[in-house]
């Protein structure tokens, strides 16, 4: 068992290490300091590699000094021990993987002992430091056998002073690190939980005195045309004179001086913003060692309520971004970082929040050169202190506030558990500890513009403690902290130093409720900004109400936007190299597929909401007014003539009718017409104006020409789908004969079998060919998507998962060569009341072709529908499919910014939209018709259209996309109407308008047979 025993002891944080400081890479030359890569400084010795490896299913069994153990194998550090086959992946969101017992932790506590021999010649009057960039939970370390130290917080980085410890010659590090400790119950965020030395280990030679941290500083006046940059500096020996030069952006040196500190004014400043993020350079040379820090002059402020970078208001279109790969787990790269941060310049995306730790110390900078805004985010989160046992009536006791007294009172118990940390004395220095830890790495980076004392950790003095610390230490920049929300019964809240109103998952009605209600005063008694840190679950099929939350952003000066919950899918591969989620791994307890929720894919494949996210987010927009095209400006900071070009193309009927290429002026959040002249709109046809934005001139992670989205104004008059049906075939004499529970109805080409028991047609043939492989149906179920998880349960109580239909009565008739049947049908279900009551009308024509008028009645009392509609079994699986709608990928009712209406062919399999757990996928909103190799489908209205190798019912019941079995057919189905996508897998019910809701419908369809 080790001697020591700090892992368990909350006052007991750190042992044997520096004290917080800013992140910077000391050099031994100015050329070293200016290159910027920290593995070409002489000063630097990176101890990544190959760690000798030793495992211990408990700490309890580690010998007293863990540098006596056996090493029997080898490691990479960094990495995580389970990627590594150690342990197993456990996925759990809220409830803590080990009993609630503070401080303590399981005796069964995995530990994995490292040991990594090196050469070093020390020199005298040198110091040496060894940092860890990031160790999860906690570890010892030992150098040569002699205990050196401890720490913990998992994503900061833990210094030791190694000098007089190390000999000449060869010297071995050994760490013992634990999966858990007294820490681990601060660091319970939303994401699969690894271990180990995940983050670089490296040695820093530095000189006996020395500059020890540096805090730089801005001041603007006269209108931000003057800023004055100040060093604070701090020391450790005697303080010692730095000599200071700073470079503008170009390269030219500004100022240099020697003192202590510096301070040095600066005319014109070239002012850091995302979207023109030029920084200048500090060089310092202090004792023989050079220092060099970028820094971007910015103000950031709240001035009457609203959130100012410069003096200009800026709304957040932001992610939330955890360090994740399916294959490296925490241990992320810059490369993979730059794989991130590409793909987020390319969708438009401006903002991140480090979700819920700080990210390797690196990653900030890289925000900062690329020109991202960051709300720096402490490692702390303990919500699964809400799981301890309350009596509760219902999930919903922590929002509501009830009149009844007992529900309140179990209602404010809830809540006193989810403040646990926030107010229990003995961790107080862990909170203060490791906000400290955030700040003090970070402050020096220009894209932090906001720091957040952490994540779901409710509320009380140890946070109050936190937030007036930051205060204290960097009044410059604002505090977030949506925990703030939550009243303890036993403390009355101080958000005296607490800048944002900040909610998760509020819908958008509740921000204009806020605003409308008169919002939150800050100091200044003015509102203070409405901040939505986590929004829109980007869970499987979803991100359905992105641009309802755009519209809102902008309807409120205040709103300050948000951010994006999350970035990418966490599925580490299985043993079977497949992706996995939680519960694949033998973890229990685990939150299933709930870390599947990104916007991109755990290999960074972008998913449709990210693509919706894009173009939502596109920083022009074009409407028609009073017959011109006007345009406006989402930028905060750049002219439209300074960043993209426009190309311009009119169209009819898919045919190009005039097209042009154009620049035009138009300032941050202003207006302009652009000067396209277009003919007057064919009646009849679909005319459409494409406009596309494409970037200008390259930047450092994007081409010249990149597409930034687009917009489609839809001219059309009317659309005729007459010119794309099939014509009209030589009229046949139909000869319709009862038998039984059928009619058969047969002419020289066409022989159909009507079902009089389920009121539809079973059989379609052409000239002895099956047209469809199973009986047609009515269809409202859809295979639930990740936002359905909780009204596919009312669905299920309703019977909609095994509806089926049911003919009442049917009769038939022959008018002038037309065989009309009428039949009146219902949907229904078994042990359930009916669902829909069908009064339907079919019209055969001589020449083949059905048309069909529904009228569909439902209770009242039943949850809104999936989807209404047919659905068609194709016989050839791989038959190409003509489309005239919104595509080509897919689209819904509430998300359809990413598509284009326009005229597209595909296939079942392309048009399959593959999610990790199988869901509705590959609709097609917005369809004025399907053109499949037999006939054509169209209706009075446009429709829903969508085709997939895979039944519903096989997407329904199938655990992962790769289980999936095709059906043999393609599946076609047309919706007179199907509901809309939402975020309801952690957010708002998907609000009214998009739910296939009401009493009663109309529905008028066509199959014209080719």
């Amino acid at each position: 068992m080790l001697k020591q025993q700090f892992h368990q002891n909350p006052e007991i944080l750190h042992v044997g290490t520096t004290p917080h400081r800013a992140y910077f890479i000391p050099c031994a030359t100015e050329t070293e300091a200016l290159g910027g890569r920290r593995e070409d400084s002489s000063r630097f010795t990176l101890l990544d590699g190959l760690w000798d490896f030793a495992w211990f299913d408990s700490a309890e069994d580690l010998p007293e000094n863990p540098s006596d153990c056996t090493f029997d194998a080898a490691i990479p550090v960094p990495s995580c021990w389970q990627a590594q086959g150690y342990d197993h992946q456990h996925y759990t969101n809220i409830n803590y993987p080990f009993p609630f017992d503070p401080p303590y932790v399981p005796h069964d506590n995995p530990c994995g002992v490292y040991r990594r021999t090196f050469d070093l010649a020390p020199q005298d009057g040198r110091r040496y430091f060894l940092n860890f960039e990031g160790v999860d939970s906690c570890f010892y370390l030992w150098l040569n056998g002699e205990f050196v130290g401890y720490s913990q917080v998992s994503h900061s980085t833990s210094e030791f002073d190694l000098t007089g410890r190390l000999k000449n010659g060869a010297n071995t590090l050994v760490a013992a690190v634990l999966k858990w400790c007294d820490g681990s119950y601060l660091e319970d965020q939303d994401k699969f939980r690894m271990s180990g030395i995940f983050d670089d280990v490296y040695l820093l030679e530095r000189p006996e005195n020395r500059l020890a941290d540096f805090f730089i500083r801005t001041e603007f006046s006269d209108g931000l045309k003057s800023a004055a940059i100040s060093v604070e500096t701090e020391f450790e020996g005697t303080p010692q004179p730095v000599s200071f030069q700073l470079y503008a952006p170009d390269g030219t040196l500004l100022h240099a001086q020697t003192d202590t500190s510096f301070r040095a004014k600066i005319a014109d400043p070239v002012l850091w913003n995302a979207e023109n993020p030029q920084q200048y350079t500090l060089l310092m040379e202090c004792n023989g060692e050079f220092i060099a820090q970028k820094t971007g002059l910015r103000q950031v402020e709240i001035s009457d309520g609203i959130f100012k970078i410069n003096g200009k208001p800026v709304k957040f279109r932001g992610v939330n971004r955890h360090s994740s790969d399916p294959q490296t787990g925490y241990t992320i790269s810059r490369a993979q970082a730059e794989t991130d941060l590409r793909l987020m310049k390319e969708h438009n995306i401006n903002a991140i929040r480090t979700a819920h730790y700080p990210n390797s110390p690196w990653f900030n900078e890289l925000c900062s050169e690329y020109g991202f805004y960051v709300i720096g985010e402490s490692d702390i989160e303990s919500h699964g202190s809400s799981m301890v046992y309350v009596k509760s009536p219902e999930p919903s006791i922590f929002l509501n506030v009830s009149n009844d007294l007992e529900t309140e009172r179990m209602r404010l118990q809830a809540i006193d558990n989810v403040c646990y940390f926030a107010r229990d004395p003995s961790y107080r220095n862990a909170v203060l500890d490791r906000t400290r830890a955030n700040i003090k790495r970070d402050k020096n980076r220009s894209a932090v513009v906001i720091w957040s004392l952490g994540n779901e950790s409710g509320f009380g003095e140890n946070f109050e403690a936190a937030a007036a610390w930051i205060k204290s230490h960097d009044p410059g920049r604002p505090v977030h902290y949506e925990g703030s929300i939550y009243q303890h019964s036993g403390h009355t809240n101080d958000l005296g130093n607490i800048d944002f109103y900040s909610e998760m998952y509020a819908a958008p009605e509740d921000i204009d409720r806020y605003y409308s209600e008169g919002g939150v005063s800050g100091r200044n008694g003015a509102k203070k900004p409405f901040v939505l840190c986590e929004y829109s679950h980007a869970m499987g099929n979803s991100n359905g109400d992105l641009e309802d939350y755009f519209q809102t952003f902008e309807r409120h000066p205040g709103s300050c936007g948000g951010f994006v919950w999350e970035w990418c899918d966490h599925a580490p591969a299985r043993a079977d190299g497949k992706p996995g989620y939680g519960g694949d791994f033998g973890d229990t307890p685990n939150d299933g597929n709930f870390c599947v929720d990104g916007l991109v894919s755990p290999d960074r494949v972008p998913h449709s909401g990210l693509k919706e996210l894009k173009n939502v987010n596109r920083p022009a927009r074009a409407r028609l007014s009073d017959g011109q095209i006007r345009i406006t400006n989402y930028l905060d900071f750049t002219d439209l003539q300074d960043y993209l070009s426009i190309s311009w193309r009119y169209s009819e009927n898919g045919e190009t009718v005039s097209e042009g290429r154009l620049k035009t002026a138009c300032a941050p959040a202003q207006s302009a017409v652009l000067p396209i002249s277009l003919p007057q709109p064919s009646d009849g046809k679909l005319c459409l104006l494409d406009l596309e934005y494409t970037l200008d001139r390259a930047t450092a992670l994007l081409p010249q020409g990149h597409s930034l989205g687009f917009d489609q104004i839809d001219l059309t008059r009317r659309f005729d789908t007459g010119p794309f049906m099939p014509p009209r075939r030589a009229p046949e004499t139909w000869q319709v004969r009862e038998n039984g529970r059928y009619l058969e109805l047969a002419s020289p080409v066409f022989a159909y079998t009507f079902d009089r028991q389920k009121g539809i047609f079973s059989r379609l043939k052409k000239d002895g060919r099956d047209l469809i492989a199973e009986p047609l149906d009515f269809n409202i179920w859809r295979a639930p998507t990740d936002n359905d998880r909780l009204v596919r349960v009312l669905w299920q109580n309703a019977g909609y998962r095994q509806a089926y239909s049911r003919a009442y009565e049917t009769a038939y008739e022959v008018q002038g060569g037309t065989v009309v049947i009428r039949a009146k049908t219902g949907i229904v279900a078994t042990s359930r009341a009916r669902i829909l009551t069908l009064d339907t009308e079919y019209r055969i024509a001589p020449d083949g072709s059905i048309s069909l008028a529904v009228h569909g009645e439902k209770a009242p009392e039943l949850p809104y529908l999936p989807r209404f509609g047919l659905r068609f079994f194709l016989p050839d699986a791989g038959a190409e499919v003509g489309y005239c709608g919104y595509g080509s990928g897919e689209s819904y009712e509430d998300k359809h910014h990413a598509a284009k209406l326009g005229f597209y062919r595909t296939t079942a399999a392309a048009n399959h939209t593959d999610y990790l757990k199988p869901q509705e996928n590959g609709s097609h909103y917005g369809t004025r018709f399907a053109d499949t190799p037999d006939f054509t489908l169209s209706a009075a209205k446009p429709f829903s259209f969508s085709l997939s190798p895979y039944t519903q019912e096989a997407l329904t019941d199938t655990a992962h996309g790769y289980e999936l079995t095709e059906s043999g057919s393609a599946v076609l189905c047309a919706d007179y109407r199907m509901s809309g996508i939402g975020t309801n897998s952690c957010g708002p019910n998907l609000n009214d308008k998009y739910r296939f809701n009401g009493t009663s419908f109309d529905w008028h369809f066509e199959i014209r047979m080719k």
